[in-house]
């Protein structure tokens, strides 16, 4: 028999019976306010829940349903939602079915039951997902959806928790958090030893030793056991009861009136003392892990039996007839009517219109646009004061840092919910220089100096987003991201798709890369592949060449990120930093003068960039290799009398696929200048491009070896130089 059915016929057992188990805890509902009409909403919350399980397995059985992890054993989180605002921000586990079902109840027109069948059917009028997913999450009780990748979602929580401090401090106004609020962030116990959790609950302890505000409620929703893998029993306790800077509360998710008790003092100390709470709930898997997992195999029938003995919904029955408010006959009809419901609405919900073409799949990849937000037009006094100890260098050609700096100051400047957070980034100015003085000018408040953990940094800006936060975080280096580049693709990219375009998190990272580096960091300081972000739908990923591009890209991006709410990665070829000279040294062609907002041409997304008008060849490449092209162009011309245009994609991701065929337009060869790694670099999706829409060209490259970069004077041996792009040229010229 299905261990739902096992469970269901036990509980029905034990109430006809009159065989209801004593109370787990000795808490009196009414020393803590729990009123009995809210018991028993609560307890009508948890049926609902319970048999929201039973029907998901009866649609999977009959190939309606889809989704089939359940939140029996968990339903006292809806105590939980009990203890919250609704304004308080949710992220939470996906077993908290009977969490949103009690929320919805603080918010009137609600049709909890309806929403989630309708997820879990897959429907395309599912409220939240649209039909791409069954998440826990409600635009209107303020849940934004979560999948199920482990513990990815602590990291933004912590950020969000955060940025309510920094927008009271900076009195921002209409954001989405009110600046009394709490975020509250559930997980279960074998995800706590996730490191993405690990480095979340750092963080949050991190900032508060120092006197941060950070009120935040980590719910760990301790069930004993991850899939098939026992928990060490007293491990969670053991593991944060003594931790610094963040309260630990344990209490019982078996027990309503002491998850309310637990749950409540959480908030408690987390809205007045704006710290975090560690709330340990014990709770009970019933059923296994989903609909396919046989527990049999992992644990002893006598575990399985002493689990279901655990019953949380028998422990609420109990409170009710001791309360008074039922008797175990309505308990029943309770429990039966739900199970009625929802049977009836389910068959309504299967037959809702289900997603049936790649179009209506992929319309949230991209978030919708918004109105163009209010802009703080600095006065012309005010960016006199800004750039005073600069004033005598901005008539002067600058190098690309010095320009980014420059360029970041007038941004912050302009828009007062924008602030840049990464490591070294405040009093030193990062590693390049190129946030210099932004600390000075703008204050701890918004240019922030982070812990060493690229998670918590991405997961600051995901979460600084939520409310209405505009963050540009700072990846040291390109190496470094691949320690947290989860939260760019399991969580930053998906949210507009599986939210289905009503939750966003607009963002800009900003990542110093590439090669060509001189003296310094072999592989982990140049690192040359891209290849992490080309494959995240939805995802801009910007590479400027030059000082003056970088300068007009990254105000695209901040407009990307305002008025388009996309996530950006915007890459800093680190050899170009400090970058003067071109053909010889003190031609100082590589250099601008700085362009103050509004001066220059935009540079739009997508939009190429080109050199020259020659018809013989047309190189195509981006960054360092953009500048490589550039000298090798020249030679070529100068040398060998071969009339070529240089192509800068600027734009990674999207391509401009248009755009690009229109600029090598007329040559007869192309040459794709490559400094990636071979194997998963952008040369592979633009030789297949240009193989596809431009059959008749012939179409070479020259990329880096598969190599990682070594140290010293052999740094730039596997990467494309200006001598190499010069030989491939001429044999693909003159064949």
């Amino acid at each position: 028999m299905d261990a739902a059915e096992i469970t269901h016929q036990k509980f029905v057992a034990k109430l006809s019976g009159g065989n209801l188990p004593k109370r787990r805890s000795g808490v009196r509902p009414e020393e803590i306010g729990l009123a009995r009409e809210t018991i028993a909403e609560l307890f009508y919350s948890q049926c609902t829940s319970r048999q929201m399980d039973r029907v998901s397995r009866r649609l999977q059985a009959r190939g309606e349903g889809f989704y089939t992890i359940g939140s029996s054993g968990h339903e006292n989180n809806a105590a939980v939602a009990e203890a919250f605002r609704i304004d308080d921000m949710a992220f939470l586990h996906y077993r908290s079915n009977a969490f949103q079902i009690h929320r919805s109840k603080k918010l009137p027109g609600q049709t909890p039951c309806w929403d989630m069948l309708l997820s879990f059917a897959a429907s395309a009028e599912d409220p939240i997902s649209g039909g791409r997913h069954k998440v826990i999450g409600s635009n209107p009780l303020n849940i934004p959806p979560q999948t199920s990748t482990i513990a990815s979602h602590l990291p933004k929580a912590v950020g969000a928790a955060f940025s309510i401090g920094i927008a009271k401090k900076l009195k921002l106004k209409d954001t989405a958090l009110p600046n009394d609020s709490i975020v509250l962030c559930s997980f279960g116990d074998a995800s706590a030893n996730h490191s993405t959790a690990q480095g979340a609950f750092n963080t949050a302890q991190w900032a508060a030793y120092q006197g941060t505000p950070m009120p935040l409620v980590f719910l760990c929703e301790d069930n004993g056991i991850g899939i098939s893998t026992r928990t060490p029993r007293g491990w969670i306790e053991a593991s944060f009861r003594s931790r610094p800077a963040i309260e630990y509360i344990r209490c019982s998710g078996l027990d309503m009136a002491d998850a309310y008790r637990g749950a409540m003092e959480a908030a408690r100390i987390a809205r007045t003392q704006r710290r975090p709470v560690f709330l340990h709930m014990d709770c009970v898997r019933l059923y296994g892990h989903a609909g396919s997992d046989v527990q049999s195999t992992y644990l002893t029938k006598a575990q399985i039996e002493e689990d279901e003995e655990r019953d949380p919904l028998l422990y609420s029955a109990a409170l009710m007839v001791e309360q008074g408010i039922a008797s175990p006959d309505d308990i029943l009809d309770i429990y039966n009517e739900a199970e009625e419901t929802l049977t009836r609405i389910a068959e309504q919900a299967i037959a809702r219109p289900k997603l049936t073409t790649s179009e209506q799949v992929m319309a949230s990849l991209v978030p919708p646009k918004r109105e163009a937000l209010r802009l703080n037009t600095p006065t012309p006094e005010q960016r006199e004061a800004m750039f005073a100890r600069d004033r005598n260098m901005m008539d002067k050609p600058q190098h690309m840092a010095r320009l980014l700096s420059w360029t970041l100051a007038d941004l912050m400047l302009t828009h007062p919910n924008m602030i840049v957070a990464g490591e070294d980034v405040g009093p030193k100015g990062g590693v390049y220089n190129v946030t210099a003085k932004l600390h000075e000018r703008f204050g701890a408040t918004r240019v922030i100096n982070t812990l060493l953990d690229e998670q918590s940094i991405l997961g600051l800006g995901i979460g600084a987003a939520h409310n209405d936060l505009l963050a540009i975080t700072e990846i040291q280096f390109l190496a470094y991201v691949h320690n947290a580049e989860d939260q760019i693709r399991g969580e930053a990219a998906t949210l507009s798709f599986f939210s289905n375009g009503q939750y966003t998190n607009p963002m800009i990272i900003r990542i110093a890369g590439l090669g060509y580096q001189k003296g310094f960091g072999g592989h982990f300081h140049n690192d040359n592949s891209l290849a992490v972000f080309r494959d995240i739908p939805g995802l801009v990923l910007a590479c400027p060449s030059n000082g003056a591009d970088a300068v007009e890209m990254l105000r695209e991006c901040v407009r990307l990120a305002l008025e388009e709410q996309r996530v950006i990665v915007f890459i800093e070829p680190i050899a170009l930093y400090m970058t003067r000279d071109l053909h010889e040294e003190g031609d100082a062609l590589w250099t601008s003068t700085y362009a103050a907002p509004g001066e220059a041409k935009p540079i739009r997304l997508g939009e190429v960039g080109r050199y020259g008008d020659g018809n013989d060849l047309a190189i195509v490449t981006y960054g360092n290799g953009y500048y490589l092209s550039r000298q090798a162009e020249k030679i070529l011309r100068d040398r060998h009398g071969i009339a070529a245009r240089v192509i800068d994609l600027r734009w990674l991701a999207p391509v401009n696929e248009d755009g690009l065929l229109e600029a090598v337009s007329g040559c007869e060869r192309i040459l794709i200048v490559e400094e990636c790694r071979k194997t998963g670099s952008q040369s592979e999706a633009l030789m297949a491009l240009f193989t596809e829409r431009a059959p008749g060209i012939d179409c070479r490259r020259i990329a880096a070896e598969d190599s990682f970069i070594p140290l010293g004077r052999a740094a730039t041996l596997t990467l494309p130089s200006r001598d190499s792009i010069v030989e491939a040229a001429l044999e693909l010229v003159r064949g």
